[in-house]
């Protein structure tokens, strides 16, 4: 079993015992047949992922690691708010017309602010600061802008990373590690995905600056499983579960924003078989 199963199975049975329900509550999701979506949830929920020692892919199905890259080059790399740029329809459903997300996600870390040193997006100040300052305390992003809200068509789940640099006694290189802050969290259809997606990009990150990789913290204040899913987590965290795959990075790849989704694979990756039909709340 890898940590990341270890992690993911307990998680669940942790919110399936001891969660709260929302069910009666004013919540805001819907069903596609117009009912609401009520969850069992969990404050505060926080797990460690040791990028050094394993992948955190999940063996219980398959992470779909391509759609993962893809989306966080979206965001992270092209910075685009328009699903035009992107390789699956996971958006779709908060589109406008001419493709667009507003003024979230990619949006927000293509816009450059004035630091001493110059302007800059926020993205290439982190990249900046891991070069130039690795052991600053400031070094973030936070793309839950309350000014821009309202162009936002989807409020950021996934909001804010926090990086820090450690030096271990017997390596000449930095470890990278970060927090990523998430507000909300479908446990079923995007948790893994998203722990997959950042893991990606510390290890973009650390190739960048000639780093190592370190832990990942993935801090989530609402962690919910929808009340149609839960019959879909209780089989799915009874399944066999295997070693965790093998990351391939391209060697050869040094600059971020070089990358391309092709320079990226899993390997050695024995999964469950993939779960079909997830209902998705609105």
């Amino acid at each position: 079993m890898s940590l990341a199963d270890r992690i993911f199975i307990d998680m669940c049975k942790d919110v399936l015992e001891n969660g709260l329900s929302t069910e009666g509550e004013k919540v805001r999701p819907k069903w596609e047949d117009g009912t609401y979506a009520y969850t069992i949830k969990k404050f505060g929920v926080v797990n460690r992922y040791d990028l050094s020692k394993e992948f955190p892919a999940i063996t219980l199905r398959r992470t779909a690691i391509k759609t993962c890259i893809d989306e966080i080059l979206w965001i992270w790399q092209k910075k685009s708010n328009n699903v035009k740029d992107l390789n699956s329809k996971i958006w779709d459903s908060w589109t406008d017309e001419n493709g667009s997300i507003g003024k979230a996600y990619g949006y927000q870390l293509s816009v450059k602010h004035k630091y001493k040193e110059g302007e800059m997006d926020q993205v290439d100040r982190v990249i900046y600061d891991l070069k130039n300052n690795p052991f600053s305390r400031r070094i973030m992003t936070n793309i839950y802008v309350h000014q821009d809200l309202h162009e936002m068509n989807l409020y950021p789940c996934a909001y804010s990373m926090t990086f820090n640099c450690t030096k271990e006694k017997d390596s000449d290189k930095l470890k990278l590690n970060a927090i990523l802050n998430q507000r909300s969290s479908d446990i079923l259809a995007a948790n893994n995905m998203n722990v997959c997606q950042y893991a990606v990009l510390m290890h973009m990150l650390a190739r960048t600056c000639d780093m190592e990789v370190g832990e990942l913290v993935h801090v989530i204040a609402d962690a919910h499983i929808y009340d149609r899913h839960i019959p879909i987590i209780k089989e799915l965290i009874e399944r066999p579960t295997y070693d965790a795959p093998t990351f391939w990075m391209n060697p050869e790849k040094k600059d971020f924003y070089d990358f391309t989704v092709d320079d990226f694979r899993l390997d050695n990756y024995m999964h469950g078989e993939k779960v079909t039909n997830i209902p998705v709340a609105i």
